[in-house]
């Protein structure tokens, strides 16, 4: 573990300094992918992906040393092509990576030849991986392609770029266990008692230090009944009725109100994605499914057991 932590400490150092650069000249594609350069023919495979060791006879190949690296590059770094990466990272950093895809090989040919890929625990955990790493290149193929920035300007236009604007508010509040001490609060308010001395003798509960300060918030962010006063409310005012949730009874002030514009296209571009994302593998799995004959059975019956007929366990704090 030593040799691999140094290996990436000097790697992060390297690609601190060196990202700026790397990222400008980095074409799409993967890390040791050949690119052919103004006047020169393409590498040939063996050119492109030369072997830097051997272990019993297998190769160690520049694509091993940059696998055992994947790990550590940042993504912006992952499609430099690998005779760049090679050419640009210190030769300490490139000595330990290369010990690292040593390592793996070594540990490979020496688990083949006690048979321990082929003991069934192993090769059908080897199976489930690779059927895991098949259908998630087909849904790449699937979706990714769909996820363009024309899609996704298309789905801020219909889903955020015609939002009305939003209220939100800053509000106080004085937390009490009664309504009877809640009007107690709001008489004292009326005498002209400051807000946030009479929080801090009267409130209980989360906030009674900060003197019941909430912040910012969207209807949505607070209990309804909450959200309804405090909505209702001018700023600077305070609620002349008690407002009761199931926290207890709350006097409200509020300091200050103001309408938020949607958020701009790149703003929202994280959120719009997740959001396409999902709809597709929706859409791609209904798509593969037509393409085959399925026949889904009844589940088997549970049998009687240690837990047959036990409910549920109850969440802490809920009993």
């Amino acid at each position: 573990m030593r040799p691999l932590l140094s290996a990436a400490l000097l790697l992060a150092a390297a690609l601190a300094a060196l990202a700026p650069a790397l990222a400008q000249t980095a074409p799409q594609g993967r890390p040791g992918a050949p690119q052919a350069r103004s006047g020169e023919s393409p590498a040939t495979p063996a050119e492109a992906d030369p072997v830097l060791a051997e272990v019993e006879g297998e190769p160690v190949r520049l694509s091993d040393l940059l696998a055992a690296a994947a790990d550590i590059l940042p993504p912006e770094l992952r499609a430099v092509p690998g005779d760049l990466l090679l050419g640009m990272l210190p030769p300490p950093v490139l000595n330990q990576l290369l010990d690292r895809a040593i390592n793996d090989r070594a540990l490979l040919v020496v688990a083949r030849r006690r048979g321990i890929d082929r003991e069934p625990e192993v090769r059908a955990r080897i199976e489930r991986a690779e059927r895991q790493e098949v259908t998630q290149a087909l849904l790449r193929r699937e979706v990714l392609p769909r996820l363009t920035e024309e899609a996704l300007r298309a789905r801020y236009q219909r889903d955020i770029a015609s939002r009305p604007a939003e209220e939100e508010v800053r509000a106080r509040h004085i937390l009490v266990p009664t309504e009877a001490e809640a009007r107690q609060v709001i008489a004292e308010l009326a005498r002209g008692v400051p807000f946030d001395e009479v929080g801090r003798r009267a409130a209980v509960g989360a906030g009674t230090r900060e003197a019941g300060d909430l912040g910012w918030f969207k209807r949505g962010d607070m209990v309804p009944e909450f959200s309804a006063a405090a909505f209702a409310m001018r700023a600077g005012e305070t609620s002349s009725q008690p407002v009761r949730t199931q926290f207890g009874w709350h006097v409200i002030r509020v300091d200050e109100r103001r309408s938020l514009p949607p958020p701009s296209f790149e703003e929202a571009r994280e959120e719009l994605r997740d959001a396409l994302l999902q709809e597709e593998l929706a859409a791609a799995l209904q798509r593969i499914r037509a393409e085959l004959r399925i026949e889904r059975r009844e589940l088997p019956a549970p049998r009687a057991g240690l837990l047959h007929g036990a409910e549920p366990p109850v969440p802490p704090g809920r009993r």
